[in-house]
């Protein structure tokens, strides 16, 4: 993926403080929407201005977006739906009970999700006003106030643009992927001696609980998400959401099988009491194929999240060797629990699934299939794309970017 994650990097290394610039952001697009609102209105304290910059001001561009829309939908609702009332009748409890009522279900009609009691708010604020004339002021008065408080916020991310979370999901993620190796490490350490039931029952407890930490991943992958989308600094945002989407996709399967993998040694622990659960020499090869489907899965972590050409090309190399070596070793493994079955057949069909599931990780982690899913997930949301925004595609393609898009994501394989 050379030159397409270069302005992600570069972007990224200049905010170094996202909570300092995020709260510097918020705060001057608050101020400058109430001067301008100042400048601009009649009304003597337009506190709605900064209020609506200071909430649609979010942490990506896309959110601000999607922020300032509701609100300003939600405010225009709540002013048309007051309008129509004071028309016909004036505030009292039931008109004021009906008014708040008939707010909220269009609100929700609308989708304007957590504005919808703003459609409440605005209608009763409109409604409480007296006078005809101060009514309609009031109304007019109040969408303008939305509108500049949602242009200042929207225009002050586009000239300082949010900072792109990717470095951040890619730590998050990496730090998923030595969660899962050091589990492997450490599942490895206690095949050559007896292993306690309760030993390994937290052994399978820590395996459940990577389901917390894919949790938390996805959290911190799905705001990266946000923050490339509508980012103006960012070209082919959408190949940097797949690749991290899919790599995500593949660790939660391995998390899957990791914990599958510990029920099965769980279980040969509650039949093996007071005996190792695999012969010596069949344990040490385990232990050394363990140890390097952790390398893999570190590897493959390493080759998702790394954004410079080389140092990817160096990840992707070493994730092959490390699938080589485990793929030899594990078929010497399966050649000496074959003959271990022979001798003690007590168990076998533990043997086989401890086997079963190595391969799956194995399989889930090859580059080939890896090259396979990002391209398909790439045509997909361009076929998604193209059903809902037919002409924005053409444009796209005459453009050269989406075909860029899907060859880069196919020949990278994860880059």
């Amino acid at each position: 993926m050379p030159g397409v994650a270069e302005p992600v990097i570069n972007l990224v290394r200049r905010t170094t403080e996202p909570v300092a610039a995020q709260t510097l952001r918020s705060t001057g697009a608050a101020v400058i929407a109430y001067a301008v609102a100042t400048a601009t209105l009649s009304e003597p304290a337009p506190l709605t201005a900064p209020l609506t910059a200071l909430l649609v001001v979010q942490v990506t561009l896309y959110a601000t977006v999607n922020m300032s829309v509701k609100r300003v939908t939600a405010v225009i609702v709540g002013v048309l739906i007051a309008s129509g009332f004071s028309s016909l009748v004036g505030l009292s409890w039931w008109s004021l009970g009906l008014t708040i009522f008939t707010a909220l279900i269009i609100g929700r009609l609308v989708r304007v999700d957590e504005f919808v009691p703003e459609v409440a708010i605005s209608a009763m604020l409109v409604l409480g006003v007296t006078s005809v004339t101060a009514r309609t002021n009031m109304a007019w008065e109040r969408v303008f106030e939305t509108l500049i408080g949602a242009g200042v916020g929207l225009l002050f991310n586009l000239l300082f643009a949010p900072p792109v979370w990717v470095q951040t999901a890619g730590t998050s993620i990496d730090g998923l992927a030595r969660e899962m190796g050091q589990m492997f490490r450490d599942l490895g350490s206690d095949l050559a001696r007896p292993v306690t039931v309760p030993e390994a029952a937290d052994r399978l407890h820590r395996a459940r609980r990577l389901d917390h930490d894919i949790v938390e991943v996805d959290a911190s992958l799905r705001q990266a998400e946000e923050s490339l989308m509508l980012n103006p600094r960012v070209r082919q945002g959408l190949l940097h959401r797949v690749v991290l989407r899919t790599g995500l996709d593949t660790l939660e399967i391995c998390a899957v099988v990791v914990r599958v993998l510990s029920r099965t040694l769980t279980d040969l622990a509650k039949d093996r009491v007071d005996e190792p659960l695999f012969p010596p020499e069949v344990a040490a090869h385990i232990t050394e194929l363990f140890e390097q489907m952790a390398g893999a899965i570190e590897s493959f972590s390493l080759l998702i999240t790394t954004p410079v050409a080389a140092s990817a090309e160096e990840a992707e190399d070493r994730l092959t060797e490390a699938l080589t070596t485990s793929r030899e070793t594990r078929d010497r493994v399966a050649d000496m629990l074959l003959a271990a079955v022979q001798e003690h057949p007590r168990k076998w069909q533990l043997h086989g699934a401890l086997l079963a599931e190595v391969d799956r990780i194995l399989d889930e982690l090859d580059i080939e299939k890896r090259a396979e899913r990002l391209g398909q997930e790439l045509d997909r949301r361009s076929a998604d794309l193209h059903e809902r925004h037919p002409r924005l595609l053409t444009i796209r393609r005459r453009l050269g970017l989406v075909k860029q898009s899907v060859r880069e994501g196919s020949e990278s394989g994860a880059r």
